[in-house]
C-alpha cells in the first residue's frame, strides 16, 4: 500500500520568528566628508579660509544621503568647524553625524533598532536572528537586539530556521506543591 502522508511544514507550525536584521540598515547611502583637504597644508584650520570653503561647497551632492564627516589628519579641530559642516550639510543630507562610515552605519542601524523594533511583540516568542543576509550587519546590531530581546522572549537563537545555533532559552522553575 502506497499511502502518501501530506507535507507537513514544521517550521511554520514551530511558532518560530524571524528578524532579519537588514531590515534595520539605514535606506539612504552613507558618504564620508574628510574635511583634511580643507585644511591648510592638510594640518591647520585657518577660520577665514575654512569658512569660505564651507560656503563654496556643493552641497547639494549629499542630497538624500546620510554624511559621516570626520578628519583623516591628527590636526586639532576645533568643535565650532563641525558645528558649521552641520549648518551647511543638514539641509541636504538625511543625517549628519560625527565619524566613519562604518560608525554611521552603526549608529543608525542601532537608532532604526530603537525606533522600529516592537519588542512587546515580541514578548514570550520563539525568536531567530537571520544570519546570512546580502548586506553585511554590523555585530554590534547584534548585541543591542540580543540585549533588548533577553528579558522578553522564550528562545532566541542565530541563523536559519532549519539550522540554528541557540542563544538563550528561559527557564522556567518548577512550582514545587507541598502535601
Amino acid at each position: 500500500m502506497d499511502i502518501q502522508q501530506p507535507i507537513v511544514n514544521k517550521v511554520a507550525q514551530s511558532g518560530l520568528i524571524t528578524l532579519n536584521l537588514e531590515d534595520f540598515l539605514p535606506k539612504d547611502p552613507i558618504v564620508a566628508l574628510d574635511i583634511k583637504p580643507f585644511l591648510f597644508r592638510e594640518l591647520l584650520l585657518k577660520e577665514k579660509d575654512f569658512r569660505k570653503a564651507m560656503k563654496e561647497q556643493d552641497w547639494t551632492q549629499y542630497e538624500g544621503k546620510n554624511l559621516a564627516v570626520f578628519c583623516s589628519s591628527d590636526a586639532i579641530i576645533p568643535m565650532w568647524a563641525y558645528m558649521l559642516i552641520a549648518t551647511y550639510a543638514e539641509s541636504h543630507a538625511s543625517f549628519v553625524g560625527f565619524g566613519d562610515k562604518n560608525e554611521i552605519l552603526r549608529l543608525l542601524t542601532h537608532q532604526n533598532i530603537h525606533q522600529h523594533l516592537d519588542v512587546e511583540g515580541l514578548k514570550e516568542k520563539k525568536v531567530i536572528l537571520k544570519g546570512c543576509g546580502e548586506k553585511p550587519i554590523p555585530a554590534s546590531a547584534y548585541l543591542e537586539v540580543s540585549r533588548l530581546l533577553k528579558p522578553v522572549v522564550l528562545s532566541l537563537m542565530y541563523g536559519e530556521a532549519c539550522s540554528t545555533v541557540p542563544i538563550y532559552k528561559i527557564r522556567k522553575q518548577k512550582e514545587k506543591t507541598r502535601t
